[in-house]
């Protein structure tokens, strides 16, 4: 079996919804990290890629036509490159690395970029089409998150729970208290500050700039979303689900916008392309649960793809575990065992800081990963990610 290495990985800062990059098109900002990497490899015979794999949750607006394919057209990669889109709602771009690493070490390709998009901001509204000839009825959908064109039977079967419901059934399920949940989202907002101060995301993140009607362009080099808040503002919020509930705007992750890319190869790619390998993707793994427990979805993936790669997770030197909702992250670590306030647990922030444009929150959480592994000269680091319809997804990846 061949190895599938990560040569190198970038992404745009994170945009607020309605922010910073809610005016560049899905398709252009999908193309942005691949132009980042096409540039630091001027050498590179970019032919010679054999598929480029994107995931996008969405795919209702500017990201439809398979924006990974639309994507690699637009930042330049010839022609002659393919590509393909893939949707596991919030893992997608974690499965997109997944399913970019199973290709490498079968042999079937030596080298593939791989990551994600979503623009949340630009999420269209959706209408069905009419039921009957000359109907006057009409039901628009908003597509920037969660159900539309709600099936009854599945409704019927496992519920239709909003992604904020979910967090509650959680809270509740696993006793996860309020006050539990805000110390938990402060912990992301500071670590993410003091991140930002140290400039430990300078390497990721690539600078995007932004024309402007008049004046000189904006450029935008710094994840918007996170912002500075107390234990005593985050306790005057109010439930989203219902006013007594534990689940709030401050203790969720965001609404955002971004994209990722990662270059991959295998053994032979590195050395017929003169490649430096950064670290090596150890194996992925994904798992369900029941829809309206959906995240709780990472402990059965984790455990999934640390049996797979014969690792426990005291082996794991980062962990990156997505922040969808505090609660659900809570229950996710006190079920492996983890402390509340782990150091080695979204180590600089998470979601609920930085944001989760959720096409591309996966590749965001094995770039940051990696990045982190050099800094701490650790080994292994795990990322994983909740998901939609209750499942959860986990990938290893190891320093080199």
């Amino acid at each position: 079996m061949n190895n599938a290495f990560i040569c190198d990985a970038v992404r745009t800062p994170f945009g607020r919804y309605g922010g910073a990059l809610s005016g560049v098109r899905t398709d252009d900002l999908a193309a942005l990290p691949i132009k980042a990497l096409i540039a630091r490899y001027p050498a590179l015979d970019w032919s010679r890629v054999d598929d480029v794999i994107y995931g996008c949750a969405n795919q209702a607006g500017e990201d439809n036509r398979n924006v990974a394919r639309m994507a690699s057209l637009l930042a330049g990669l010839p022609i002659e490159v393919p590509g393909s889109t893939i949707n596991r709602l919030c893992g997608s771009s974690l499965d997109a690395l997944g399913v970019a690493a199973n290709a490498l070490k079968s042999g079937s390709c030596d080298l593939m970029i791989a990551g994600g998009v979503e623009s949340m901001s630009r999420a269209p509204f959706v209408m069905a089409k009419a039921d009957s000839a000359f109907s006057r009825a009409a039901k628009i959908e908003d597509s920037t998150i969660g159900w539309r064109f709600v099936n009854p039977l599945m409704k019927a079967m496992y519920g239709v729970d909003s992604m904020p419901e979910t967090a509650e059934n959680v809270a509740t399920e696993f006793t996860i208290s309020r006050a539990d949940q805000d110390q938990f989202a402060l912990n992301s907002q500071l670590r993410t500050a003091k991140a930002q101060q140290a400039g430990l995301f300078s390497d990721e993140i690539i600078a995007v700039t932004l024309p402007q009607r008049k004046g000189d362009p904006i450029i935008f080099s710094q994840d918007e979303h996170p912002r500075m808040t107390s234990l005593e503002a985050l306790g005057k919020l109010k439930g989203v689900v219902r006013p007594d509930g534990s689940v709030t705007a401050g203790n969720a992750s965001g609404v955002n916008d971004g994209s990722c890319a990662l270059l991959l190869a295998s053994d032979a790619g590195i050395a017929q392309f003169g490649l430096s390998p950064k670290a090596r993707i150890v194996a992925v793994a994904a798992a369900g649960v029941a829809p309206r427990i959906m995240g709780f979805g990472p402990a059965p993936a984790i455990r999934k793809v640390l049996a797979k790669a014969n690792l426990t997770l005291d082996q794991m030197d980062v962990i990156e575990l997505n922040e969808a909702f505090a609660a659900q992250a809570l229950a996710v670590m006190r079920d492996l065992g983890l402390p509340d306030d782990a150091a080695h647990v979204n180590p600089n922030g998470g979601a609920i800081a930085l944001g989760h444009p959720l096409g591309a929150s996966g590749a965001r959480m094995v770039t940051t990963a990696m990045y982190q592994l050099h800094r701490s000269n650790g080994r292994y680091a795990l990322c994983s990610m909740c998901i939609g319809v209750g499942q959860g997804i986990a990938m290893i990846i190891e320093r080199v």
